[in-house]
């Protein structure tokens, strides 16, 4: 520990990363501070705290260091509970605002906004503490380098932090210069990568026993990882879902199926709109935290529609088009491009929205039989099955209950239909959680994928147009008019904040999937000249990893990497995979030797863990370098049904190219004959003789 103040200052990272807002009244208010300007919702919402707060930025450093204060660097975001709770304790109180004004210089930061000086500060409460969570409190000298951090106080103990450190910084500022100085150092060796030079194998055995790994850590009973809380995590069960194609008897299906029908029918879904919550509180996902973010949902999408094209289950269908509908209905702006969240609370209270008491229920299903069953089915009691109030969940599935109940299961899907219809009625009534309306560049991508993927599942002509749609809010909104830079963030017409690598990473990706369902080059176009500007101003000097943050941005105090994955995949793995995809498409053998080094130098990190699961997306690239993907060309004037046939099948070491012209990809030269479809099944390049119709192309890949 480099510095120490309290040894109570960390509240467990599960507890403080919760999320909640608080609305602000459109009163005149007796403080403003300069965050009025800003278009954060989560910044927004501290404008008129009597703290002098700053948004990050030279203003602020500047002003410590001509006034010789020490800086304080609050970040959290708008869904956090924690957050809002310590906004209300301490950064609403005067006496807390008259000490932080007159001795520090304080800065807010929405961490979805500045993923970068949220990474720095986090790292370095985690080199302090072992641990982390928001809201992140860091004390910082003038020049940025902190000197401690922690997550949540109460405000007696805040109070005692800043007079602690207003007290050290005048008795004896040499051991905070030497506090800053140990954990710089720190931070740089964090993320200190240095190439592999050997040519390391990528095999089979390998890739197994990453899978084992993988399954130790399941709960085969409730699904998810052992004990609580339990996060969706959607990569994992990608790439679990990978090596069930693969390997059927590793149990990876199993998995893949017990966690996403148990996530499904738990209270962390949101039975009656459709949603996820961010996570479950406890091992069963009964009792989530209720906020609701794009990221999570836009990916599950993605999952279950992956889940559905490799299973057929119905029940995966339905959870992914809900799923879309709600982020539809609720997220979309007026612009086409989609919210970031809703917050946990409602009113002041955790969960109100979505929990309900037996009685309210009772006045809302009148039939007295129908209420019964559906008491039963979402697990209602007259005591509530959570703080005296019922949240939603079941135990079935509606087949399950329909045989239990002998009831017919179509008159039973009828029923549960006209009862979510006429509870979400009755719930539309109430005060929706607060929504953080800033428009996210990567996660708006995210987004488009969850489209794709539900367009190749269901085949629903919609799907297609409407992730076209939105890539051109991306184009029209977020991309230079060079198509060669992307901004992160966009409100209202205006976009202040240049893209980090995961919006490049994730853009990238989702145009390479764009070309897919429309084989229309212009994307791998714009795609490759998006990585040609990643790999100028983004890589990193020592090795072959890229920097998260911009050489063309202001250098923070230590240049970061985003190397594991966590509930959004990293950066980087999504680069790497991206290079390989581009790789194989243009036949660009820099970008894949490229990858491929990127996974060497990753190799041993996924091989030595107990716990791949934080490497899940780096475990997809490691797939697809041991099973060589298809490369699937289909040409001639029928090709858009074909590749729609094939789609529907789950294939997740094959990419799609093609048209009803051979376009200007290498792969498809001298492969079109006039008036014939044909389709090409590749294997680095090498292709079998081509058939016409998709069941033969794909006996061929079951070969």
């Amino acid at each position: 520990m480099y510095f120490k103040l309290l040894p109570l200052f960390i509240v467990s990272a599960w507890m403080v990363s919760c999320g909640s807002s608080k609305k602000m009244d459109s009163e005149n208010h007796k403080y403003t501070n300069k965050l009025i300007h800003e278009s954060s919702p989560y910044l927004l919402q501290h404008a008129h705290n009597p703290v002098d707060w700053f948004p990050w930025g030279d203003e602020a450093l500047q002003k410590a260091e001509k006034e010789n204060k020490l800086v304080i660097v609050s970040i959290g975001y708008s869904a956090c509970h924690w957050c809002h709770v310590m906004e209300q304790e301490s950064f609403e109180d005067t006496l807390v605002a008259k000490i932080m004004n007159e001795n520090f210089v304080s800065i807010k930061v929405d961490r979805e906004e500045r993923p970068d000086v949220d990474d720095v500060y986090m790292t370095a409460c985690n080199l302090i503490s072992g641990r982390g969570g928001w809201p992140l409190n860091a004390v910082v000298l003038p020049d940025g380098r902190p000197v401690w951090a922690g997550t949540y106080f109460p405000k007696e103990q805040w109070i005692d932090i800043l007079n602690q450190f207003t007290k050290l910084k005048t008795e004896n500022y040499a051991k905070l210069e030497d506090s800053a100085k140990r954990i710089v150092s720190g931070l740089q060796q964090v993320d200190a990568v240095i190439d592999v030079k050997e040519d390391i194998e990528f095999t089979n055995l390998e890739l197994n026993g990453i899978v084992t790994k993988f399954i130790n850590n399941i709960d085969f009973k409730e699904g998810g990882r052992l004990n609580s809380p339990k996060f969706p995590m959607p990569n994992n069960y990608e790439f679990l879902l990978k090596m069930a194609y693969s390997s059927p008897d590793s149990r990876s299906l199993e998995a893949v199926n017990t966690t996403l029908t148990k996530m499904a029918n738990g209270g962390i879904y949101d039975q009656i709109e459709g949603g996820f919550a961010r996570y479950s509180t406890d091992e069963i996902w009964k009792v989530p935290h209720f906020e609701k973010m794009l990221y999570d949902n836009a990916q599950l999408v993605s999952l279950y529609s992956q889940a559905y094209r490799y299973t057929k289950n119905e029940y995966f269908r339905t959870i992914a088009e809900e799923t879309l509908n709600f982020i539809e209905k609720n997220w979309q702006d007026d612009s086409g491009g989609f919210h970031s969240s809703y917050d946990a609370d409602s009113e002041g209270e955790e969960g109100k929205f979505y929990v309900w008491k037996k009685s309210e229920l009772s006045k809302i299903i009148t039939d007295e039989n129908e209420f019964k069953l559906f008491c039963q089915f979402y697990n209602v009691t007259e005591n509530g099955n959570w703080e005296g109030s019922n949240i939603l969940h079941t135990n079935f599935t509606d087949v399950e209950f329909s045989i239990k109940n002998n009831l017919d299961i179509d008159s039973f899907s009828n029923l549960k239909s006209k009862w979510k219809k006429l509870v979400l009625t009755e719930r539309m009534k109430r005060t929706y959680p607060n929504l953080d309306d800033k428009i996210i560049c990567s996660w708006n991508a995210l987004v488009i994928n969850a489209y794709i993927d539900s367009y190749k599942a269901f085949q629903d002509e919609q799907y297609r147009i409407k992730a076209i749609e939105l890539w051109d809010f991306i184009e029209d909104n977020l991309l230079s008019r060079d198509g060669v830079t992307l901004k992160r963030n966009y409100k209202k017409g205006k976009s202040t904040i240049n893209g980090f690598l995961d919006d490049y990473a994730l853009t990238i990706n989702a145009m390479i999937q764009l070309y897919e369902i429309t084989f229309d080059e212009i994307y791998l176009s714009k795609a490759n000249k998006l990585m040609a500007h990643v790999i100028t101003h983004f890589k990193n000097d020592n090795s072959a990893m890229f920097n998260f943050t911009s050489k063309l941005d202001p250098p923070l105090i230590a240049t970061k990497l985003e190397l594991s994955d966590n509930v959004i995949p990293g950066s980087n793995s999504i680069t790497a995979r991206n290079l390989h995809s581009l790789g194989l498409l243009l036949y660009n053998n820099e970008y894949i030797n490229l990858s491929k080094q990127m996974l060497r130098n990753m190799k041993n990190s996924i091989l030595e863990t107990s716990q791949p699961n934080f490497y899940s997306n780096w475990c997809n690239l490691y797939f697809d370098m041991v099973y060589d993907p298809y490369e699937i060309a289909i040409l001639g004037k029928g090709y858009n049904e074909i590749r729609k046939e094939m789609m529907k099948n789950y294939l997740p070491n094959a990419i799609f190219l093609g048209g009803n012209s051979e376009g200007n990809l290498q792969l498809l030269e001298d492969k079109l004959r006039e008036g014939e479809d044909l389709i090409y099944v590749c294997v680095n390049k090498a292709c079998k003789f081509p058939v016409k119709k998709a069941e033969e192309a794909m006996k061929l890949l079951k070969n």
